[in-house]
């Protein structure tokens, strides 16, 4: 009988104390090897390793390329880079972003999935937007377990809530629980019983992120052609299906969900934005420039030609700066935020009025 040997673990948006809690929790003698992706700042050297070092009484490093897998280890993925499990190994790659991250928590979940199937155990803490939930899906999908912090106790719900909406997962617990947990699980046998075939997706998709050509490797064949464009690289975008779940990848391997996808899009509009009022502010200094030329070679009816264009070029870049300056980056959980703002200022208008 073998055990959940491998424990995944993805986090964001208030990782660093959730990470610090639970490797706390974990026990000195653990028979599983764990494994870390918390979305850090690619341009930063990552002190992640250092700082859980001090409160775990497990040893933690960066993992690298072809060590081999230690239970009682905990490897953290390095900045800018996936960190991916391989059958008795790690790999460290830059293959695609996924969900505008490397690391990606999907990434690494679904490796573990293809590698050990059922001995895996995957972790989601805190964290925005939804990396982790088509990741718990390949963990499921091929018989491992899922532990999710419970939202109410996380310090952004996000990527909880979102694992929640992808599979059922087998714990929903506080923070503080997970590491005995964690523990528990590891000892666990799991049933002997005929593996879950992988599917072809997700194979692919852990050959892209191990930067195989997406290309080359049949992508194409994978979805749908949608109408939207990559927004990291402006490919075609192929629309995936995961259970309920839409996902997408452009043809050079990019990946994201519905939510992101959105986030993405909607900040790219204010760099397009950005980007054309410069053009149009330029244009604007070019005639001025020109018509002044002009004025000094004695050609004052062109030079107020000039001028006069140069004045319908500023109201334009009136009305870009406007549009810039209304334009927000959107995502599900902000549009419902708003949502339950404005459900709650009309419930305290109905209690005043009533009140009154």
């Amino acid at each position: 009988m073998s055990q959940h040997s491998i424990i995944v673990i993805g986090t964001s948006a208030g990782g660093l104390e959730a990470l610090k809690q639970l490797v706390a929790d974990l026990p000195a003698n653990l028979p599983a090897a764990v494994f870390i992706v918390w979305h850090v700042a690619p341009q930063y050297p990552s002190f992640l390793p250092q700082i859980l070092q001090k409160v775990c009484a497990l040893p933690v490093r960066h993992a690298k390329s072809n060590e081999t897998i230690q239970a009682g280890q905990v490897y953290v993925a390095p900045p800018d880079h996936h960190l991916l499990i391989e059958r008795g190994c790690v790999q460290v790659t830059k293959g695609p972003k996924e969900n505008r991250f490397r690391p990606s928590v999907d990434v690494l979940f679904r490796s573990a999935a293809v590698a050990y199937g059922a001995q895996v155990v995957g972790v989601i803490l805190t964290g925005y937007l939804n990396d982790g939930a088509s990741g718990v899906y390949g963990v499921k999908q091929q018989g491992g377990k899922v532990v999710i912090q419970d939202p109410v106790d996380a310090r952004h719900a996000s990527m909880p809530l979102e694992a929640m909406k992808a599979v059922v997962v087998d714990y929903c617990v506080p923070l503080k629980e997970i590491g005995a947990l964690l523990g528990h699980l590891a000892k666990e046998a799991v049933a002997e019983k005929e593996e879950n075939p992988v599917s072809e997706q997700m194979k692919l998709e852990v050959a892209i992120a191990r930067q195989d050509r997406a290309f080359e490797s049949g992508i194409m064949k994978l979805g749908q052609i949608s109408p939207y464009t990559c927004p990291e690289c402006h490919g075609v975008l192929l629309q995936l299906q995961e259970g309920k779940m839409i996902r997408f990848r452009c043809h050079t391997g990019h990946a994201y969900s519905l939510n992101a996808l959105l986030s993405e899009v909607t900040e790219s509009i204010e760099a397009s934005l950005w980007a054309t009022l410069r053009g149009i502010e330029e244009s604007e200094l070019l005639m001025n420039h020109i018509a002044e030329h002009l004025g000094e070679a004695n050609e004052p009816e062109t030079a107020e030609l000039f001028l006069q264009k140069s004045q319908n070029v500023k109201k334009q870049a009136e009305l870009v700066r406007q549009a810039v300056m209304s334009n927000e980056t959107l995502s599900e959980e902000k549009i419902r935020s708003e949502a339950r703002a404005t459900i709650t200022d009309c419930d305290e208008s109905l209690n005043n009025i009533s009140s009154g």
